[in-house]
């Protein structure tokens, strides 16, 4: 069998509502590898929050971070890696506009430096995994760089009017997607043009991979374009409705192994 790339997003998804990766799925990707097939992570966390299970799975293969914005291989600082930001200038006139909305908080990140509009404990935990330099104040006077990540945090009524007028407003240069976390609704706002999708395209085209060879597994809104290029577009039984609609395949959830099971069927591992 060809060498196939497999690309696991992390929550939701390899790892389970613990925050681990099962002992069958870890060694059903172990497998794989040794099958000669290549293992990757496209993921929405900073790589200072993945390395962990980079390195437990002893992983040599790029990785997308940021949700496409970030697409590097940690160690190699010959590989040309990807790192696509927001332009400062855009960043200051959302959050001028963001005067008229009602929001519960603001996250900026410059890929290790997070800055947060207001001061929450439960955020600082959230954001907190690898060290990552923290500074809470207004970020229009804080920001000096341009900015990886927005993350704007609000209430579930008060989501559409904000998207809306991203939409209307700022479509031309920034996109922006919404998902839950345990801390509330959040509105990503990233560089225009930018996912999942687009770092993989990178990376498949440096291992010389075809689209038909890929497999994606995912369960969010952040994964729809992956899982839409991928040859075979895995959503997890916990995913989305909108991203089982457009996936080749569901599988069972990231509590049942359903990477695990998929991959041994797929490609005729024990």
């Amino acid at each position: 069998m060809k060498p196939h790339l497999i690309v696991v997003d992390l929550d939701g998804t390899l790892l389970t509502d613990k925050k681990n990766i099962s002992t069958k799925t870890a060694k059903t990707l172990l497998d794989a590898k040794e099958q000669g097939h290549h293992v990757m992570i496209a993921t929405g966390r900073p790589y200072r929050s993945s390395e962990l299970y980079y390195n437990q799975l002893d992983l040599k293969t790029p990785i997308v971070n940021f949700n496409g914005a970030f697409v590097h291989r940690p160690g190699d600082y010959n590989w040309k890696s990807i790192h696509e930001t927001l332009e400062l200038s855009v960043v200051k006139d959302v959050m001028e506009a963001m005067k008229e909305y009602p929001w519960n908080n603001i996250v900026a990140e410059v890929m290790d430096d997070v800055y947060m509009h207001y001061h929450d404990e439960k955020l600082i935990d959230v954001f907190n995994t690898g060290k990552p330099k923290i500074t809470t104040g207004e970020i229009q006077s804080l920001l000096q760089d341009n900015p990886t990540s927005l993350l704007i945090q609000a209430d579930e009524a008060n989501v559409d009017e904000i998207c809306k007028h991203l939409s209307h407003v700022h479509a031309e240069v920034v996109g922006h997607r919404i998902w839950k976390s345990p801390w509330g609704h959040v509105i990503e706002v990233f560089r225009h043009g930018l996912s999942k999708a687009v770092g993989l395209a990178h990376v498949a085209k440096y291992m010389d991979i075809p689209r038909d060879r890929i497999i994606a597994f995912g369960d969010e809104n952040n994964d729809l374009e992956m899982i839409d290029y991928a040859g075979v577009g895995v959503a997890m039984g916990n995913g989305i409705d909108e991203l089982k609609s457009i996936a080749n395949e569901v599988t069972l959830s990231n509590n049942e192994d359903g990477i695990a099971i998929l991959l041994q069927e797929r490609l005729n591992l024990k």
